[in-house]
């Protein structure tokens, strides 16, 4: 038998949802009847919003103005009012108040200019993006040259040793990048141009390389594990991959170093190409020795560690790759020099006393 008052409450609740929806209706009415033009002004806002909002699905609009283009959807919550005059209001003060800010930013920019080095570096969010991303490539080959040198030695790494090592560490920054390098990139998107770096520089290049240089870096904390306990694996079973180990991070360090320089001068350079070749070779000669089993006979527990070091070292070279590609990408995108370029001589004009001057070519 049906029990009436569990059939009493599921019809309350049922009419709950009802009733709310009644009375909004009637509030809403209520509203129209008092000032019809706050109804007309809901529609207006909320059409304004939807029109703005479309922008960001274009693709042209959204490659332009990138994530910058949700500030035109605030400015409509901001600017719109109820009245056509209190919006013109409003809208001319964010006019004024961007164009002030706008001009104030190139003025800045124009008396950094006369102050040298000191001033660029303080007013320019562009120097530090730019220099990060070199600076982080630079710290993945000074943590796989030090690897090289400590890992392939019959040295003990204690923990006193470890504090005299400051490659174990520097790379860890890295890691931490990521939200730095996005503010930075959005930052750098709004300086006005300034020397090499044109409106439209491809500045979320830049974060791909970051992203490529972090998970090289993952790797290099994977490697760094091993690399303080290489004194509990036997010298002589790391001695059986040293060559192509060695090969690998040489080559790697190399393309990671001439990457660095084409960051640092904007100069595009054919160099990191032949190293990673050289690396991708020394890799599968590092495979073609595993697949020997140099260790037959040992012990699981002491082959391991080392075979794993080989291991990260294989994958290494991808994530090498990978950086190399990218930075060579950013150099086409940015319509970086030729690197050839860079080491012309400069002609010099000399005059003699009687006021002739002599002109002075150079050849390539």
């Amino acid at each position: 038998m049906e029990n009436p008052g569990c059939t009493h409450a599921w019809r309350t609740l049922a009419e709950k949802p009802r009733t709310m929806l009644v009375n909004f209706t009637k509030m809403v009415v209520k509203l129209g009847k008092d000032d019809p033009r706050r109804i007309i002004h809901s529609f207006k806002f909320g059409f304004a919003l939807v029109l703005i909002s479309i922008l960001k699905y274009f693709r042209p609009s959204f490659y332009a103005f990138g994530d910058n283009i949700m500030w035109a959807v605030l400015t409509v919550v901001l600017v719109l009012e109820f009245s056509v005059g209190a919006t013109l209001g409003k809208g001319f003060n964010r006019v004024l108040a961007t164009g002030s800010a706008g001009a104030l930013a190139v003025a800045l920019r124009k008396i950094a200019s006369y102050s040298g080095d000191k001033g660029k570096l303080v007013l320019t969010s562009v120097t530090d993006l730019h220099n990060q991303i070199a600076s982080n490539v630079v710290k993945l080959a000074e943590f796989l040259e030090g690897f090289r040198d400590e890992y392939f030695n019959n040295l003990e790494n204690t923990a006193e040793a470890e504090n005299d090592k400051p490659f174990l560490h520097r790379y860890e920054s890295i890691l931490s990048s990521k939200t730095s390098e996005e503010t930075m990139a959005v930052l750098a998107r709004w300086e006005p141009c300034h020397g090499r770096f044109r409106f439209r520089h491809p500045w979320n290049q830049y974060l791909k390389i970051g992203n490529q240089i972090r998970l090289c870096a993952y790797k290099i904390k994977a490697l760094s594990v091993f690399l303080l306990r290489s004194d509990t694996t036997p010298y002589e079973f790391r001695s059986r991959i040293e060559e192509p180990c060695t090969n690998i991070i040489m080559e790697s360090v190399k393309a990671l170093k001439e990457s660095s320089v084409i960051l640092k001068n904007m100069a595009k350079s054919p160099m990191p190409n032949p190293h990673v070749a050289n690396a991708k070779n020394a890799a599968e000669s590092l495979k073609s020795v595993l697949r020997t089993n140099p260790w037959e006979g040992a012990d699981h527990l002491e082959i391991i560690p080392v075979a794993t070091v080989a291991s990260l070292l294989i994958d290494l070279v991808f994530c090498v790759e990978k950086i190399c590609e990218a930075v060579d990408e950013l150099a086409n995108l940015a319509n970086f020099v030729p690197s050839e370029l860079l080491h012309r001589g400069t002609v010099q004009p000399i005059s003699d006393n009687d006021g002739s001057v002599h002109v002075i070519s150079i050849a390539e």
